[in-house]
């Protein structure tokens, strides 16, 4: 068969398939024009998911009449100043997106620039244009987009049915109008109002499209390193979702959606939250141009950083710092701070082993004293509680939770494993970063039998574990020999500790993956140091373990990122009781 030359509209077509492949794209690409064209209020109408229709309103800089043709043709652009490449400042700059939408629907550009007479259009269909005409329309621009993918029959039968379409390209328009909160955003599917957003701060922005509640709880941050800068909102640990929807990454103005990105804000958060859940991020990163190459894929969705390792490393350190605050329940989000030091109160204040010291059990009976019933009056206002945001204990039930009450009169309800679990691997972690590990000799050797397989692979980490304060050796085909542990963990069962531990360990050698591998040690380690449900505890040791949580980094979580407390405000418990607006 002879080569030749394909027809210029098979060439636009076959173009358009990877620029526009679904709704949602076309929607991206007309919003992105309009915010390059300076529009203070952008409104998005959609038919059908999008496939039937899609409308974009602005009142941007508009399209001169001179110009409506030129605007159709492929790789005619206004936005590209930099030939390089190097220093792309506006979100579009390929000169693809209309004429790609053109070629593949029924295109129609009314566009008037302020100061001209009278507005102008010209319409696409399948790639045929038609002549330029007067129109009637304000200043600004309005596109419209219908029957899509009429003109590529192979790609609209794989589209998905409207509803799923239409939630594709909200989510779309929801990710440009977090980009611009300066920018007004109205969004109508099907003549249902989606969302409405007037021009706001970030903050105020992000409250109304991630929900006020939800919002509430987010923690700000604020960090430069090396020319690049990280700003945005992150919550808590204890604040996490079924899915990835509540993340939003914005780089240099630019919605993303970018790998690196996504991976290091899961590392971030990889031992405080369980698996199978997800953070709740808005970020927003600022990158010197020439450090950055937008120009990686058609959608511009995914980008290439100069330095990574970098980026990834300033993601998962300031959001780790960001983690490490001690417990507030003040409900104010917290500025981003520097790396707190830990400060754990001394050890033998928090012997779970033994009973607590008469000094702290002098404290705990003054605090159970502001609960009585003749001072209970002045509970809100004792000083002692107002720096204790988990409050004073006052029960424990079922051997296992302990009830406090806060300075606000929130009732705390603290899972006393789950909680000195995290506040165990947080003194572990300590002792292995400042390379204080102290190993506690066993008086007599514990003998642990394996499989062969399960021996070698717990046997190859055992460099890892002695850093650990956990030293092991070879006993024979398929069994283990532990000659010490470490000594924070006082006497647990060493032979179910090490059964535990081999199950951490799975045969990649990655990087990460060895990392993973030292958090799951420490966690397991943890966890069979810590006091069990079950265990009654003395006033004394309810309150040493609500004063240490307050001091512990990440104590909102246990090592598995279950909640270590949970709160019920005074609001609460009148809506459970039906007593809100009584």
């Amino acid at each position: 068969m002879p080569i030749r030359l394909l027809s210029p509209n098979i060439v636009n077509r076959i173009a358009a398939g990877e620029v526009i492949e679904r709704p949602a794209a076309a929607v991206k690409e007309l919003v992105e024009n309009a915010l390059d064209a300076g529009a203070r209020r952008i409104e998005v109408i959609l038919v059908g998911g999008g496939i039937t229709r899609i409308e974009v309103i602005d009142d941007g800089c508009g399209i001169a009449r001179d110009e409506l043709a030129l605007a159709i043709e492929r790789h005619a652009t206004s936005k590209l100043s930099d030939e390089t490449l190097v220093r792309i400042a506006t979100l579009g700059f390929r000169g693809e997106a209309l004429p790609s939408i053109g070629a593949a629907a029924k295109l129609t550009l009314i566009s008037r620039p302020e100061g001209q007479d009278g507005a102008y259009r010209i319409a696409v269909a399948g790639g045929e244009v038609a002549a330029v005409a007067p129109a009637s329309a304000p200043a600004g621009t309005r596109a419209i987009v219908e029957d899509l993918f009429y003109a590529t029959p192979a790609r609209r039968k794989f589209l998905r049915k409207p509803a799923a379409e239409a939630d594709a390209a909200e989510r779309a328009v929801w990710r440009l109008a977090l980009a611009a909160p300066q920018v007004a955003f109205r969004l109508v599917s099907d003549e249902r109002v989606m969302f409405d957003v007037a021009p706001q701060d970030e903050a105020a922005r992000v409250a109304a499209l991630f929900g006020r509640e939800t919002a509430g709880g987010l923690l700000a941050l604020n960090v430069e390193r090396d020319g690049v800068r990280l700003l945005g909102l992150a919550g808590p640990a204890s604040l996490s979702r079924a899915t990835t929807a509540l993340q939003s990454f914005v780089v240099n103005g630019r919605p993303v959606q970018d790998p690196l990105l996504r991976m290091a804000l899961r590392l971030a958060y990889r031992d405080v939250i369980a698996a199978g859940r997800h953070p709740v991020a808005a970020l927003r990163l600022e990158v010197p141009p020439e450090a950055l190459d937008v120009n990686v894929h058609p959608a511009k969705t995914e980008l290439r950083f100069a330095d990574a390792n970098g980026v990834r490393s300033l993601v998962i350190s300031a959001i780790g710092r960001l983690l490490e605050r001690p417990v507030s329940l003040t409900g104010a989000p917290p500025v981003y701070a520097p790396r707190p030091t830990l400060n754990l109160p001394p050890r033998a204040s928090l012997d779970w082993q033994s009973r607590a010291s008469p000094q702290a059990r002098g404290f705990a009976e003054a605090e159970f004293a502001l609960l009585t019933p003749p001072e209970a009056r002045q509970f809100e206002a004792a000083a002692p509680l107002a720096a204790h945001p988990l409050g004073a204990p006052v029960a424990q039930i079922l051997d296992t939770y302990v009830l406090a009450v806060a300075a606000d009169g929130s009732l705390v309800i603290v899972d006393q494993h789950a909680a000195h679990e995290r506040l165990t691997e947080e003194r572990l972690r300590a002792e292995f970063q400042a390379g204080q590990v102290v190993s506690q000799p066993l008086l007599l050797p514990v003998v642990v039998d394996f499989t062969p397989a399960q021996a070698a692979r717990l046997l190859a980490q055992a460099d890892v574990l002695q850093s650990l304060g956990l030293e092991i050796e070879a006993f024979g085909p398929g069994a283990v020999l532990v000659r010490a542990i470490p000594a924070a963990l006082k006497s647990p069962d060493a032979a179910a500790l090490l059964r535990d531990l081999a199950e951490e360990f799975g045969e990649s050698e990655t990087p990460v993956a060895l990392e993973a591998k030292l958090d799951s040690a420490l966690a397991r380690l943890a966890c069979h140091r810590s006091i069990r449900a079950g265990r009654r505890l003395a006033p004394a040791e309810m309150a040493a373990l609500l004063r240490e949580m307050e001091a512990t980094p990440r104590a909102g979580t246990c090592s598995h990122g279950r909640p270590t407390f949970l709160k019920l405000t005074r609001a609460e418990l009148e809506t459970m009781f039906g007593r809100r607006g009584m």
